[in-house]
């Protein structure tokens, strides 16, 4: 075969593969890639009836049967004189349901019942001589005051007075009597007007107060240094005796230890669960009179926003 011819053969192959190398080139070009295989992801779950992007209303949740059935059951024991079981069960009853979780009305109101009675309960206790497994029978020695036991128990000459029957009687050696040891505290809550009642940080009793305008009651950690009854008022450097009309206090004081700040009764008990003194923590003349009888002097007083 002539050169010539060869070549012609040759470039003509060429010619020839290249244009099968483009023509399957074109074809790969035009078909789509397959697309990467991705995990399914199971939907978000709707609730029935709800379109996707509902929020779906709660309801606050009533006290269960068990709770109704604890405070009926305080209630029964009441009723049949078993005060200090009585209490118990409500005591209980309020360590299940604190009021910080209290959301619905249901659930709030029994939360209130159930302190009102146990503050009456504890107040029956304190002031007579029922059973409490926590009160001591005490002999009155040579030497003895009522002060002195009043000390010793952290109470007060008035508790053990009234608890006993004793009025102003004087006491005797040999003599009997029932005394309860108590270790009381308060709280005192500005926003929510009220001084909370502790004994050995367990709930005792809880009073609406009236406290100062525009936060003038002083926050901190305070404790009684004086009781007073039928106090005088110290107003622009002049005395106002108790029994004035311009005599604001009350019938009994219970001083702080921070100058001119106390608690105190009123005249005014429409006043009561409002923010309305010039500073101090005024409570109901009747309810005063309480918190007097039972605080002794050294009773820690903490207010809180």
């Amino acid at each position: 075969m002539k050169p010539s011819v060869k070549t012609a053969l040759i470039i003509i192959l060429l010619v020839a593969v290249a244009l099968v190398s483009y023509s399957l080139g074109r074809r790969q070009d035009a078909t789509p890639a397959p697309a990467p295989a991705t995990p399914s992801q199971p939907a978000a779950a709707t609730p029935a009836g709800a379109p996707p992007s509902a929020t779906v209303a709660t309801t606050a949740p009533a006290p269960s049967a068990a709770d109704r059935e604890l405070f009926e059951k305080a209630t029964a024991l009441r009723a049949d004189g078993k005060l200090a079981d009585a209490r118990d069960a409500l005591r209980a009853l309020l360590a299940k349901l604190p009021p910080a979780n209290a959301t619905g009305e249901a659930q709030k109101t029994l939360i209130a019942d159930a302190q009102k009675n146990l503050g009456e309960l504890n107040i029956k206790l304190l002031f007579t001589l029922a059973s409490a497994p926590e009160k001591v029978e005490y002999v009155i020695q040579p030497g003895d005051s009522l002060g002195k036991i009043a000390r010793q128990y952290s109470t007060t000459i008035e508790v053990i007075q009234k608890a006993n029957n004793l009025g102003a009687s004087p006491i005797q050696p040999a003599q009997r009597l029932r005394v309860m040891p108590t270790k009381f505290a308060t709280i005192v809550s500005k926003s929510a007007n009220t001084l909370l009642l502790t004994d050995d940080g367990k709930f005792f009793k809880l009073y609406r107060v009236g406290t100062g305008q525009h936060s003038m009651t002083p926050i901190g950690s305070f404790k009684i240094t004086e009781r007073i009854q039928h106090p005088a008022w110290w107003k622009e450097g002049q005395t106002i005796p108790y029994g004035s009309k311009e005599n604001i206090l009350g019938t009994h004081w219970l001083a702080l230890d921070i100058p001119h700040y106390g608690i105190h009764g009123t005249w005014q008990p429409e006043t009561i669960g409002q923010q309305s003194s010039a500073g101090c923590i005024r409570l109901t003349n009747e309810d005063v009179e309480e918190l007097f009888t039972i605080l002794p002097t050294g009773t820690p007083v903490e207010i809180k926003d």
